[in-house]
């Protein structure tokens, strides 16, 4: 691709995600909000290090600063990760159905597509694990915004998922196809209750 798309300003990105254009497309807004989930985290961090009443746990937000910063910039990458693996398999679709090799590079390029939304699904899972501690271990000033990181990256989970799975539906190789349904649902059924219950948790706190 020419331009990275998160060098687009906001108001380019939004206006790119609603054209008719391959790209960018659920799996690159999925990460994008993966990312800022992930910021949100690190807002909890920086509001909280440095206070005395936090000092006992200051080391621990610390390593998780580390962890979320890491997280974070890698779903920033994956934003346009996504588009770049995606591009080709929406060229592939127009290749005559009776092309010879077609049907191998449709393989490819599906498989391709599915890797990158789920790394990003793997990622936000790991985010919503370090926003439990963020809203456990963080100020109570910042208690809404881990609540709203944990929403963020729930949706972007979700979102993820739902990108894994229309290209797996289309794969020949079943038994890839069904192991990443596989991976996808047992992370959909572990993580989801966790970013449910982290944010009732910051509801209750505030209700």
């Amino acid at each position: 691709m020419e331009n990275l798309l998160i060098e687009l300003s906001n108001k380019e990105f939004s206006q790119e995600l609603s054209s008719k254009a391959a790209v960018p497309g659920g799996g690159g807004a999925s990460a994008l909000v993966g990312a800022l989930g992930a910021s949100l985290g690190l807002m909890v961090g920086n509001l909280t290090i440095g206070k005395a009443k936090y000092a006992s746990s200051e080391p621990q937000i610390k390593v998780l600063m580390e962890e979320a910063e890491k997280l974070r910039l890698r779903l920033l990458d994956l934003v346009d990760g996504d588009a770049v693996a995606f591009e080709p398999l929406s060229k592939a679709y127009s290749i005559p159905k009776d092309a010879p090799g077609r049907e191998e590079i449709m393989e490819k390029c599906l498989k391709d597509a599915a890797a990158v939304p789920m790394e990003i699904l793997r990622i936000c899972c790991k985010v919503i694990q370090l926003q439990q501690e963020f809203a456990k271990l963080g100020s109570s000033l910042a208690i809404s915004d881990a609540g709203t990181g944990v929403a963020f990256c729930h949706s972007a989970m979700k979102g993820a998922a739902l990108n894994v799975l229309i290209n797996t539906r289309s794969m020949k190789d079943r038994a890839y196809a069904e192991e990443m349904n596989f991976e996808v649902e047992t992370l959909l059924n572990n993580y989801e209750p966790m970013a449910q219950n982290v944010y009732k948790e910051v509801y209750n706190r505030l209700s």
